[in-house]
């Protein structure tokens, strides 16, 4: 560590500092080799913003300020030392990392055609977020050039000789999960912060070239850190240069509520976990407790769409929303129940059950790698494709609606146990519905990459989620594979129950006395049994 007011760098090494408000370090590189062209400057704090400067004085085109920052220094003919500024915006003490990287004259230059922010060549990657969404965005770069020459023109042309024959490849690393911790951030951004480590140990998402625009939009993972950085490639002469690596976590460590440290609202932990209860009962006791295995699928159900309704056509806080939902969804419970009480349709039943597996399973489809094909991109080709593979699983399953609804119990009912998880622990498995309800609800969300980490929390809770699943399912396959495929039509049952005992005069329940003498009798008896007992014998005197 360091904490005085001088920092001796060298290229290529990180050196953790300790910075305040009222005293400016000095970060200082001496003995720079001449066949260095570039050192980018860089420092990084966990969520207090710090200023780095050329300047003792900082001012906005000699500057920069933010928790991730960097600046480039363009040496000189004979120059072999480098000074910058560093200094939090925080009263108090901040940690942060520091590293200058070299480049040579053929590499290019991060940010080097700048026309967009304030310093002249920004090698900066500026980040913003949404609950939604992340949103990057970085300056063009330019190509190398030796000491004392004159830099390249940005807009000369467009041939192999200019920018324009430049590639950008966008890198995304996950942090480990459930560790907000400051120390774990700066060891981890060094793997992020040069060309061969970010090859080595980050996700290469895309690739841009200077024909594209140089922003990029990924779903946001709150409570999650994230690290991002780009590598700029010259294919003439085959090399590679590194913007500043910058990071989030998608969420807010000051806020009171709804800050890093709390996964969820107390309103989402009540109805997740409500809803795993009755989840879990139908995993192992779905095909046997039928109405109750209808109650839930038409929860889920009309729960879905109504939250995607209210959500799109008013503006009512999430708390409000959220009970709507849950109304809404013992609503179409009932109804899908009452339906079957009423009109005994298995395929209808069977076909909405089959449609809830189907939206799981198709979910599952889009959040593996395939979702993030630029084919998707299209709406319309999402919908479409997404549709298609949802209808698959009632249509495959339409000659065997036992197994389609057994099916269906185990792991739709073991899922809603995952979700529950979710409200408590952070896991990526949750994002295999939510981002489709991100998709249904923003418009713009289809531009977003949606990879998640999976790491050792998700490796648990898919173990567990598996296990539950393959129990349920082979406990209702061996306890249901000697009865009836379903119980019969109620409502029919009830009514032939009636007409039989109206006409057989034999049959005991013919002659139950009507509902008005029964509960007259009922409370005749009750009222009996509260009498204080007689004694025995006479009670008036003998006559003599």
């Amino acid at each position: 560590f360091c904490n005085a007011g001088l920092l001796e760098l060298s290229l290529g090494k990180f050196r953790n500092v300790l910075l305040n408000q009222t005293n400016p370090v000095e970060a200082v590189i001496r003995n720079i080799a001449s066949n260095v062209t570039v050192v980018i400057f860089q420092v990084h704090a966990q969520q207090s913003e710090v200023v780095i400067s050329f300047d003792k004085n900082p001012s906005v085109n000699s500057s920069g300020t933010g928790v991730d920052k960097g600046l480039v220094s363009i040496l000189r003919p004979q120059q072999s030392v480098c000074t910058w500024y560093l200094q939090s915006l925080d009263a108090s003490q901040v940690l942060s990392t520091a590293i200058s990287i070299p480049y040579m004259e053929k590499d290019p230059i991060p940010g080097g055609c700048n026309l967009e922010f304030d310093l002249e060549v920004d090698p900066n990657i500026y980040l913003d977020y949404t609950l939604v969404d992340i949103h990057i965005k970085f300056a063009p770069a330019n190509l190398g050039y030796t000491r004392g020459a004159n830099p390249p023109s940005c807009d000369s042309g467009t041939g192999q000789n200019s920018r324009w024959r430049l590639h950008y490849d966008v890198y995304q690393y996950f942090l480990p999960e459930n560790d907000l911790s400051e120390m774990v951030l700066m060891s981890h951004i060094r793997k992020m912060s040069e060309v061969q480590s970010i090859k080595a140990n980050g996700i290469k998402m895309l690739t841009l070239t200077t024909d594209d625009k140089t922003n990029v939009y990924f779903s946001s993972l709150p409570g999650q850190g994230v690290i991002y950085n780009v590598i700029v490639w010259d294919p003439l002469w085959n090399t590679s240069a590194a913007y500043i690596p910058v990071h989030t976590y998608a969420c807010s460590f000051a806020d009171l509520v709804d800050n890093c440290s709390s996964f969820s609202k107390l309103s989402t932990k009540v109805f997740f976990t409500a809803l795993a209860v009755l989840g879990l009962f139908t995993c192992f006791c779905g095909h046997r407790f039928w109405k109750t295995d209808l109650f839930f699928m038409g929860f889920i159900f009309a729960g879905f769409f109504f939250f995607v309704f209210i959500t799109r056509a008013t503006g009512l806080g999430y708390d409000v929303r959220l009970i709507l939902t849950a109304a809404a969804g013992i609503i179409g419970g009932l109804f899908l129940v009452a339906s079957w009480w009423r009109f005994g349709s298995v395929l209808l039943c069977m076909f909405i059950i089959g449609l809830v597996l189907g939206f799981l399973f198709s979910s599952t489809v889009f959040f593996t790698p395939l979702g993030d094909y630029r084919v998707f991109r299209d709406d319309v080709v999402f919908w479409v494709t997404f549709s298609s593979v949802a209808l698959m699983i009632p249509v495959l399953f339409v000659g065997c609606p036992r197994i389609l609804n057994i099916l269906a119990s185990g792991i739709v009912g073991s899922y809603a146990v995952v979700l529950a998880i979710a409200c408590y622990v952070y896991t990526s498995l949750a994002y295999i519905t939510l981002d489709l309800l991100r998709r249904v609800l923003n418009d713009y969300f289809s531009r977003a990459y949606t990879n998640v980490p999976f790491q050792t929390n998700d490796f648990i809770i898919l173990s567990v989620w598996t296990m539950l699943a393959l129990s349920g399912v082979t406990v209702q396959l061996r306890r249901e594979r000697c009865e009836v495929p379903f119980p019969p039509h109620p409502y029919l049952t009830w009514k032939r129950e009636k007409e039989r005992r109206s006409t057989n005069v034999l049959d005991p329940s013919h002659h139950i006395p009507p509902l008005r003498e029964r509960i007259h009798n009922k409370l005749l008896h009750i009222k009996e049994f509260f009498q204080k007992e007689q004694p025995a014998g006479e009670r008036t005197p003998l006559l003599l």
